[in-house]
């Protein structure tokens, strides 16, 4: 099963007022776990990069005027994710910006049916606690030494990550790692499975005692008239 992690950088937070993907990275998975395949560009968005922008993922106007515009690589990009599903953390950001450039350059637009959305799926196995993918790269342990800035291709590699441990990890099933050998794990003794480590515990006794037995005789003996005396 082929799917694609993938991520944007852009000018800011709105397509239609005229932000602009500046950076895609995508990375191939296989059954869930990343391969060596990846996809990854820098865009000239042919305007200005304004200062909020700039912090966060560190890439200035002069840097990106030196690289294609997205006319450019759109058939290259098509071509790698292919008709596979996009796993994406909050699709309705990047789609609506990749729709935004693919509109601009007469491509066919990426429908919201083939994307799985991370956000939603780590609230759920995660009620009330942070979605972002830096919060759940610390719940799963993934290094981001490297995370000063936001990168497209970086994000979309802890976001495969993030995928593969939202569904279960690497041992997913039963077959995917190295099962215990039975002969160590139970053993038979006179014809009862025992399990080994289990501490053994008596069974308990449920039978009253005398004197309990003695309290329910001098209890019975207060009752008027009892149904089975009738």
């Amino acid at each position: 099963m082929r799917e694609i992690s993938l991520d944007t950088e852009t000018t800011g937070l709105n397509p239609k007022g005229g932000d602009r993907v500046v950076e895609i990275g995508c990375v191939e998975m296989i059954n869930h776990i990343a391969t060596d395949q990846v996809f990854h560009v820098y865009i000239n968005p042919q305007r200005d990069m304004p200062d909020g922008a700039f912090r966060v993922h560190g890439l200035s106007e002069e840097f990106l005027r030196g690289h294609e515009v997205f006319a450019k690589i759109a058939d290259a990009f098509l071509k790698f994710i292919g008709d596979d599903p996009l796993i994406i953390h909050n699709v309705p950001f990047d789609i609506g910006f990749l729709n935004a450039e693919l509109a601009r350059v007469g491509k066919p637009l990426l429908e919201i049916a083939r994307t799985i959305d991370t956000v939603p799926m780590a609230r759920k196995k995660f009620p009330g606690a942070q979605a972002n993918l830096d919060a759940l790269c610390r719940r799963f342990n993934i290094d981001l030494s490297g995370r000063d800035f936001h990168g497209a291709l970086l994000d979309a590699k802890l976001l495969a990550e993030v995928y593969l441990e939202l569904n279960g990890g690497r041992q997913t099933g039963l077959s995917l790692g190295e099962e215990p050998d039975a002969k160590d794990q139970i053993s038979v003794i006179q014809g009862d499975i025992k399990i080994k480590g289990q501490t053994k515990r008596e069974a308990r006794v449920y039978d009253p005692s005398p004197s309990e037995l003695d309290s329910h005789e001098v209890f019975l003996k207060k009752l008027t008239n009892p149904v089975w005396k009738m």
